[in-house]
């Protein structure tokens, strides 16, 4: 234990801790304000640690909010993961289910995520980019990977941009979900599903 210089007990964490306690601060004030209005002297008292440490784990703000969209996006890709031999249709029902229920857990780094797009700065732009790369690539691999849907998506060029498209909408349909829709959480799951099984199909 240590004590701060306003006199407060401040647990020692380890490195790792420290770095999620700090990704955890930051996940909340994006998720509440645009990145240019999110500073890194907020999240350092906040988190009750001196600004040079938190620069010790993250150079500069980019870096600081790049971090928070891996870690929701390495976080989606593990819940909503295929498992190989399960018929798409079922692992559709369940990775939503997943997928939702990270969002209602996760609400502040869900919102933080997709505020990435419209940071100004180009380098978290890109990171987020490529995190929804990773979530198309992995829902494309299942779907070439399944008996029912593998012949078609080979017969369709334009699976790629279906589930691209797929993608925007789930992330509209959560966002409004978290606002206070008045849709449960199975019935915002069986909207989504219905929605991608509806593009696929013929």
């Amino acid at each position: 234990m240590a004590v701060n210089q306003g006199g407060r007990t401040r647990r020692r964490l380890s490195t790792e801790q420290r770095r999620e306690q700090l990704l955890s601060v930051g996940a909340r004030l994006f998720s509440e304000s645009p990145y240019d209005e999110v500073w890194i002297e907020q999240v350092a008292e906040i988190a009750g640690v001196s600004r040079g440490l938190l620069y010790h784990y993250f150079p500069a703000k980019r870096d600081f909010f790049a971090a928070v969209v891996e870690r929701e996006s390495e976080r989606m890709l593990r819940m909503t993961a295929a498992v190989p031999g399960v018929p798409v249709r079922e692992q559709l029902t369940a990775g939503l289910d997943a997928y939702l229920e990270y969002v209602e857990a996760h609400a502040h780094g869900y919102r933080a995520f997709h505020r990435a797009d419209a940071a100004g700065d180009q380098a978290v732009r890109r990171v987020y980019r490529r995190a929804l790369a990773a979530q198309e690539r992995q829902i494309l691999a299942a779907l070439v990977a399944d008996p029912e849907f593998g012949p078609l998506c080979a017969a369709r060029p334009d699976t790629r941009l279906a589930v691209r498209g797929w993608l925007a909408f789930t992330t509209a349909v959560c966002l409004e979900w978290l606002r206070g829709s008045e849709l449960g959480r199975e019935q915002v799951r069986d909207l989504c599903a219905r929605a991608l099984l509806g593009v696929l199909t013929p």
